[in-house]
């Protein structure tokens, strides 16, 4: 599970490889129907655990992607925060993704905000990348509201019809920022 994974550090936080402790802390979190209220909805502990063996394989493949958030004065894990590329076909794939999901004790603190950053900072200064984007259904005020402090921008004609959640149900909609190397 720790692979080779570059660990990225900002003056709160450590964004490093998943260890074998992280996997019940992240299953809660995604257990939690506040933290999935704009994904599809929680997901069970075998689905978690396989998701993080997602992450360490696409680690492996691209040089970066999801890492584990630690907050050393406050708690050894806190959620995911990183890069990845989208496993689905849409009108602006290929492309490169930021993302990030905290444990709902530490919203509010600026962690994904900070930890975004970090990985920005990494998909641009480390993997070349031109533009990196997010995305998420247009309810989700909170991670919008990272996305525009991270200087994200969006175009409505960007928006998309997401292929991965099935068509007419109310999360399918979603929004599109972008930011470029040179913002």
């Amino acid at each position: 599970m720790n692979g080779d994974f570059p660990e990225l550090r900002t003056s709160r936080l450590r964004l490093r490889a998943w260890r074998a402790e992280d996997l019940t802390p992240f299953a809660e979190l995604n257990a939690d129907p506040e933290v999935s209220e704009h994904l599809l909805g929680p997901i069970t502990r075998a689905m978690s655990d396989s998701l993080v063996e997602r992450i360490a394989r696409h680690f492996e493949r691209e040089g970066f992607g999801l890492w584990a958030v630690e907050a050393p004065s406050v708690a050894n894990f806190i959620g995911m925060v990183g890069i990845s590329v989208p496993g689905f076909t849409a009108p602006f794939t290929p492309c490169v993704e930021v993302g990030w999901r905290l444990a709902r004790r530490f919203w509010g603190h600026g962690f994904a905000s900070e930890a975004a950053q970090a990985a920005l900072a990494f998909g641009f200064e480390n993997v070349g990348l031109v533009e990196i984007v997010a995305m998420t259904v247009p309810d989700n005020t909170r991670s919008q509201a990272v996305m525009l402090r991270l200087g994200m921008t969006r175009d409505p004609a960007d928006d998309f019809e997401h292929p991965l959640v099935p068509a007419g149900h109310r999360l399918a909609q979603h929004v599109l920022y972008r930011l470029s190397k040179d913002a």
